[in-house]
């Protein structure tokens, strides 16, 4: 048994995302299992009661951008005490292209922990921005998809478990180079993307496209995301090789964030948006506060952006710079300060007029 992985229950590590991330229970669920199932593997592997093989799980995680999926296993990483690294796929091509190996995402890994070989090669690694090594249609080009099926074909024995040789510090291999060699046995691959398109692959399968001409008997075309359907058949039309989707047999999903999961994500996790804030000016002396308008009109203007998360950020970056900028030296000045933040102090920011915001 590996002494050096904290392992928890599904259960207790649902409860640390919760305090983490708003919402989103159905990927917190899947994702603690599928964490709790790995890592349980590993630890009793020697066990001498254990009379089965039990294979490694790798997950597909899909849903729009800024809803939470990196967010979710870095939380999950940070709970076990296991080293977590990133990979961009944009980035990867094959062996010999411009761009980067696909044994980059190893050599991140071993730099996550400082070159730890044994807490690595215990690691997680998203594969981010999944859904961009979807190979490429028939007949689009008669050159080589070097960013598409070959990315997926190159992956496969590393996402399955072997051991690969990757240069210490990165880049192309060469004959003369020494490699440090990682077994990727243990290594839990998650491979996140918005997968843009899939939802309307999933419709027409179960025949239910929401692109409808002519009569029909009136019942409505369904609305939002239907990534809770997706079959493993679906990524294989999106482009996705089927050896590849086998070797992710978990598959599952966010949820477009609304105004409402908006709202709660400015105040309600761990160091949430709101508390930032507030203690940067606490430390100047200001007691700071959002009220509940301008909680609302931030929300909905990220609502609006449709990014998600990353919205709420970018809009706060701009209503409190002239704050931020202004406040240290009234506080100075005054000796204490109290701030409230209000629906129409965002609109005036934004170029809105949100005085009657709710």
């Amino acid at each position: 048994m590996n002494q050096n992985i904290k392992l928890h229950r599904p259960d207790q590590i649902k409860a640390w995302l919760d305090k983490r991330v708003i919402g989103q229970d159905e990927a917190k669920k899947t994702l603690s299992v599928a964490v709790y199932n790995h890592y349980k593997r590993i630890m009793h592997r020697d066990d001498p009661g254990c009379k089965v093989n039990i294979d490694k799980s790798n997950v597909i995680l899909l849903g729009p951008t800024g809803c939470g999926k990196t967010l979710m296993v870095k939380k999950i990483a940070e709970y076990l005490d296991v080293p977590c690294y990133i990979q961009d796929c944009t980035k990867i091509t094959a062996s010999g292209y411009v761009g980067s190996d696909v044994e980059d995402c190893l050599v991140g890994l071993l730099r996550s922990c400082n070159y730890d070989m044994e807490k690595a090669e215990h690691g997680i690694v998203i594969l981010d921005e999944g859904d961009k090594i979807a190979k490429k249609e028939a007949g689009v080009s008669i050159t080589r998809d070097v960013s598409g099926e070959c990315v997926q074909q190159s992956l496969l024995k590393i996402v399955e478990g072997d051991i690969v040789g990757v240069p210490p510090f990165g880049g192309r291999k060469h004959p003369e180079q020494s490699l440090l060699y990682v077994n990727t046995k243990d290594i839990l691959f998650i491979l996140s993307g918005a997968f843009v398109g899939l939802d309307g692959i999933v419709d027409r399968r179960m025949g239910r496209d929401r692109k409808r001409i002519g009569f029909h008997d009136g019942e409505a075309a369904p609305e939002g995301s239907n990534l809770a359907d997706v079959a493993p058949e679906d990524l294989r039309e999106f482009g996705m090789i089927p050896e590849f989707i086998g070797r992710f047999p978990v598959i599952t999903h966010v949820d477009p964030l609304d105004k409402a999961a908006l709202k709660r994500i400015l105040t309600e996790p761990t160091d949430s948006i709101a508390s930032q804030y507030t203690e940067l000016l606490r430390q100047d002396g200001i007691d700071f506060s959002i009220a509940q308008d301008a909680l609302n009109a931030i929300a909905e203007e990220a609502e609006r952006l449709g990014t998600g998360a990353r919205a709420l950020r970018g809009i706060m970056e701009k209503v409190m710079r002239d704050i931020m900028f202004d406040a240290p030296k009234d506080a100075a000045v005054h000796n204490a300060a109290a701030l409230t933040l209000t629906a129409e102090t965002v609109g005036r920011f934004l170029g809105k007029d949100l005085r009657k915001a709710e």
